[in-house]
């Protein structure tokens, strides 16, 4: 424990350091494209709504924990500097747990913030908001655990860079159409697609009457995505030092 805490505080303060911007451009393109569609979504579509906020408030998620992530272990494979993580007395696993966990620290306010302007901008209820403490820490597990994949799967870091702006902006399309107005084929793409399950779970919350059920399944969906992504990127990260 002590170790993962060292290894996050150094983490926590470079990524304040070197990304403060783009933390802050995160939460603005979220609000960027709520006012965006608040002008072509229907009054009457409540679907529709609590889509466009849900999805709205997991990119904020994905921005941080998928796009950035993969950028940032894509530079450091590519740099060699993977080598320096190599002589700590910690385990890969450690290494990748406590990088993805600093990204998703710093997804909450924004996401918070989203949510809550959305909510009132759209004229959903707030009062099952609460969610937001179960989905954003799974869904940032979840996206931080593909985005380090990419970062130390792909050969060059441009081409980390790529795929981790790709995955954003899947999680952007099919985060904030609602799926019945999706074609079958996009459909099925969207069920294989973990952030799907965190915005889905997020929307169900802007419901009068919380769906308990349908909530856990989502949830349970992105808990066993975060432990699959995790521990498929600490693989990674060990098959990167010794390459």
């Amino acid at each position: 424990m002590n170790s993962f805490l060292a290894l996050y505080a150094g983490q926590v303060s470079r990524v304040r350091a070197a990304r403060g911007p783009l933390l802050f451009v995160a939460t603005l393109q979220s609000v960027g494209i709520l006012l965006l569609l608040r002008g072509v979504v229907d009054e009457g579509s409540r679907t529709t709504s609590q889509q466009v906020v849900a999805g709205s408030t997991v990119l904020v998620v994905a921005f941080v924990a998928l796009n950035l992530l993969a950028q940032r272990f894509g530079m450091l494979r590519g740099t060699g500097a993977l080598d320096h993580f190599a002589t700590l007395p910690v385990s890969g696993g450690l290494v990748v747990l406590a990088t993805a966990a600093s990204y998703a620290t710093f997804t909450i306010p924004g996401a918070v913030v989203t949510g809550v302007l959305g909510s009132l901008l759209y004229g959903l209820p707030l009062g099952h908001l609460w969610v937001l403490a179960l989905v954003l820490p799974l869904a940032g597990a979840s996206l931080a655990g593909l985005g380090a994949c990419l970062g130390l799967l792909a050969p060059r870091p441009e081409l980390a860079t790529v795929a981790g702006q790709l995955g954003m902006s899947g999680v952007l399309f099919l985060g904030i159409i609602p799926e019945n107005r999706l074609p079958g084929v996009v459909q099925a793409v969207r069920a294989v697609v973990p952030s799907t399950y965190a915005t889905d779970a997020l929307a169900s919350s802007f419901s009068r009457q919380l769906d308990a059920g349908l909530l856990l399944r989502d949830l349970g969906v992105c808990f066993v995505v975060a432990v699959v992504a995790l521990s498929l990127a600490s693989a990674a990260f060990r098959r990167a030092v010794r390459a």
